[in-house]
């Protein structure tokens, strides 16, 4: 049996709340091995996730929060797989706003297990950027995936609703500085980083949250 890997897809669409309407590229990522997987995050085309996926049993889509751009995808690709779309209920609301006639098929709660290809995804409830966003850490793989929670650079939005910057700062501060610092960010936009290298910054963050 092949181990299990992280694989990366980047997607294109929008992202659209309080009226407002905007460009973005969205990573998306598969955690499995040769016959089953994992996506998270199923961002804008499902074609393009299913076409990753090949033949593998897609095992679960885990959205890390209910934000358009990171669901926009999901029922699409669950109608073509079969797999459970997981949300944290916190973020029903804003799941709504994009999916309101499809519900989710199942809840994350904090500290469940997400069992794939021999290795561990670990739920963290880290609200802030949206009520009910999570992080996935995956200690085997030496990795955590933050969602829109923490990026290269610093934490994730949270201007405008159902975001709170203070909760975004606890969050990080209690669930993702404590990970080792060798634990690799794979983040919703942009660039991977690691907790140690976002830990010096993070401090002025933290100082302004509070």
């Amino acid at each position: 049996m092949t181990a299990a890997r992280v694989e990366h897809l980047v997607t294109a669409g929008t992202f659209e709340l309080d009226g407002g309407s905007w460009e973005v590229d969205n990573n998306v990522w598969i955690v499995g091995d040769d016959r089953e997987a994992v996506v998270i995050d199923a961002a804008h085309d499902a074609d393009a996730i299913a076409a990753a996926l090949g033949d593998r049993r897609l095992v679960a889509i885990v959205s890390t929060h209910a934000h358009n751009d990171h669901i926009d995808a999901a029922p699409a690709l669950a109608a073509r797989t079969g797999a459970p779309v997981l949300l944290h209920p916190d973020d029903l609301p804003l799941w709504k706003l994009t999916h309101p006639e499809r519900l989710p098929d199942g809840e994350l709660a904090d500290g469940q297990a997400i069992e794939v290809a021999g290795t561990t995804l670990t739920v963290l409830h880290t609200p802030g950027h949206a009520p009910g966003a999570v992080c996935l850490y995956a200690p085997e793989l030496g990795t955590v995936f933050t969602g829109d929670t923490l990026f290269h650079g610093g934490p994730g939005a949270t201007g405008r609703s159902f975001s709170h910057f203070p909760t975004i700062i606890d969050s990080i501060r209690e669930r993702l500085l404590t990970l080792p610092p060798e634990t690799v960010v794979r983040t919703g936009h942009g660039d991977s980083t690691s907790v140690g290298a976002e830990a010096p910054s993070l401090a002025d963050w933290i100082a302004r949250g509070h």
